[in-house]
């Protein structure tokens, strides 16, 4: 997975091949037709190795900070290195690859979101955000919002952009004492 990470962060998708990955990781092509069933899939996978650590959610007790930090994170890394425009390219592919649209929903997009959705509900359950607040919801507007200035790039994504939404949105879900 380092490969392909590594290939895809400096080259992108459009020279990404069986071929290519198995010359340079050292493997058969067998071997990656075994446990990829598309180049497409086999990027995801790759990109996600890559990107894992950088997203993850830190859980401080504090969920604004939190979602603060990792919010910017996402943000730093989608406009300051290669994996934004990597991931656009991804979701551009899984258009018409079903076996990488498969592989985004089942490897990246549901986990990220389980991911986010959790530290939401340990807010809730902390007493942090209104038991009645849908946490999934919570996720789209944030990521949601990030995505859809990514791939259609009317507006910039930066960092005051995110602080915006997150000003939005804990403006109507925190609680008051």
């Amino acid at each position: 997975m380092h490969t392909v990470g590594g290939l895809l962060l400096t080259e992108g998708l459009a020279d990404l091949t069986f071929e290519r990955i198995a010359r340079e990781a050292g493997v058969s092509k067998t071997t990656l037709y075994k446990w990829w069933p598309s180049v497409g899939a086999l990027a995801l996978d790759g990109y996600f190795h890559a990107v894992e650590d950088t997203l993850a959610f830190p859980d401080t007790g504090d969920i604004r900070a939190d979602i603060t930090t990792q919010l910017h994170h996402f943000v730093e890394l989608m406009t300051t290195t290669p994996a934004g425009r990597l991931l656009t390219e991804l979701i551009g592919y899984s258009q018409t690859d079903k076996d990488l649209a498969a592989e985004y929903r089942r490897r990246y997009s549901s986990q990220r979101r389980e991911l986010a959705t959790e530290r939401f509900q340990r807010a809730q359950d902390a007493g942090q955000i209104r038991s009645t607040v849908n946490t999934g919801v919570l996720v789209d507007q944030l990521w949601g919002s990030v995505y859809h200035r990514l791939l259609i790039p009317d507006e910039p994504v930066d960092f005051a952009f995110a602080d915006a939404l997150i000003d939005n949105l804990f403006e109507g879900i925190t609680t008051r004492p």
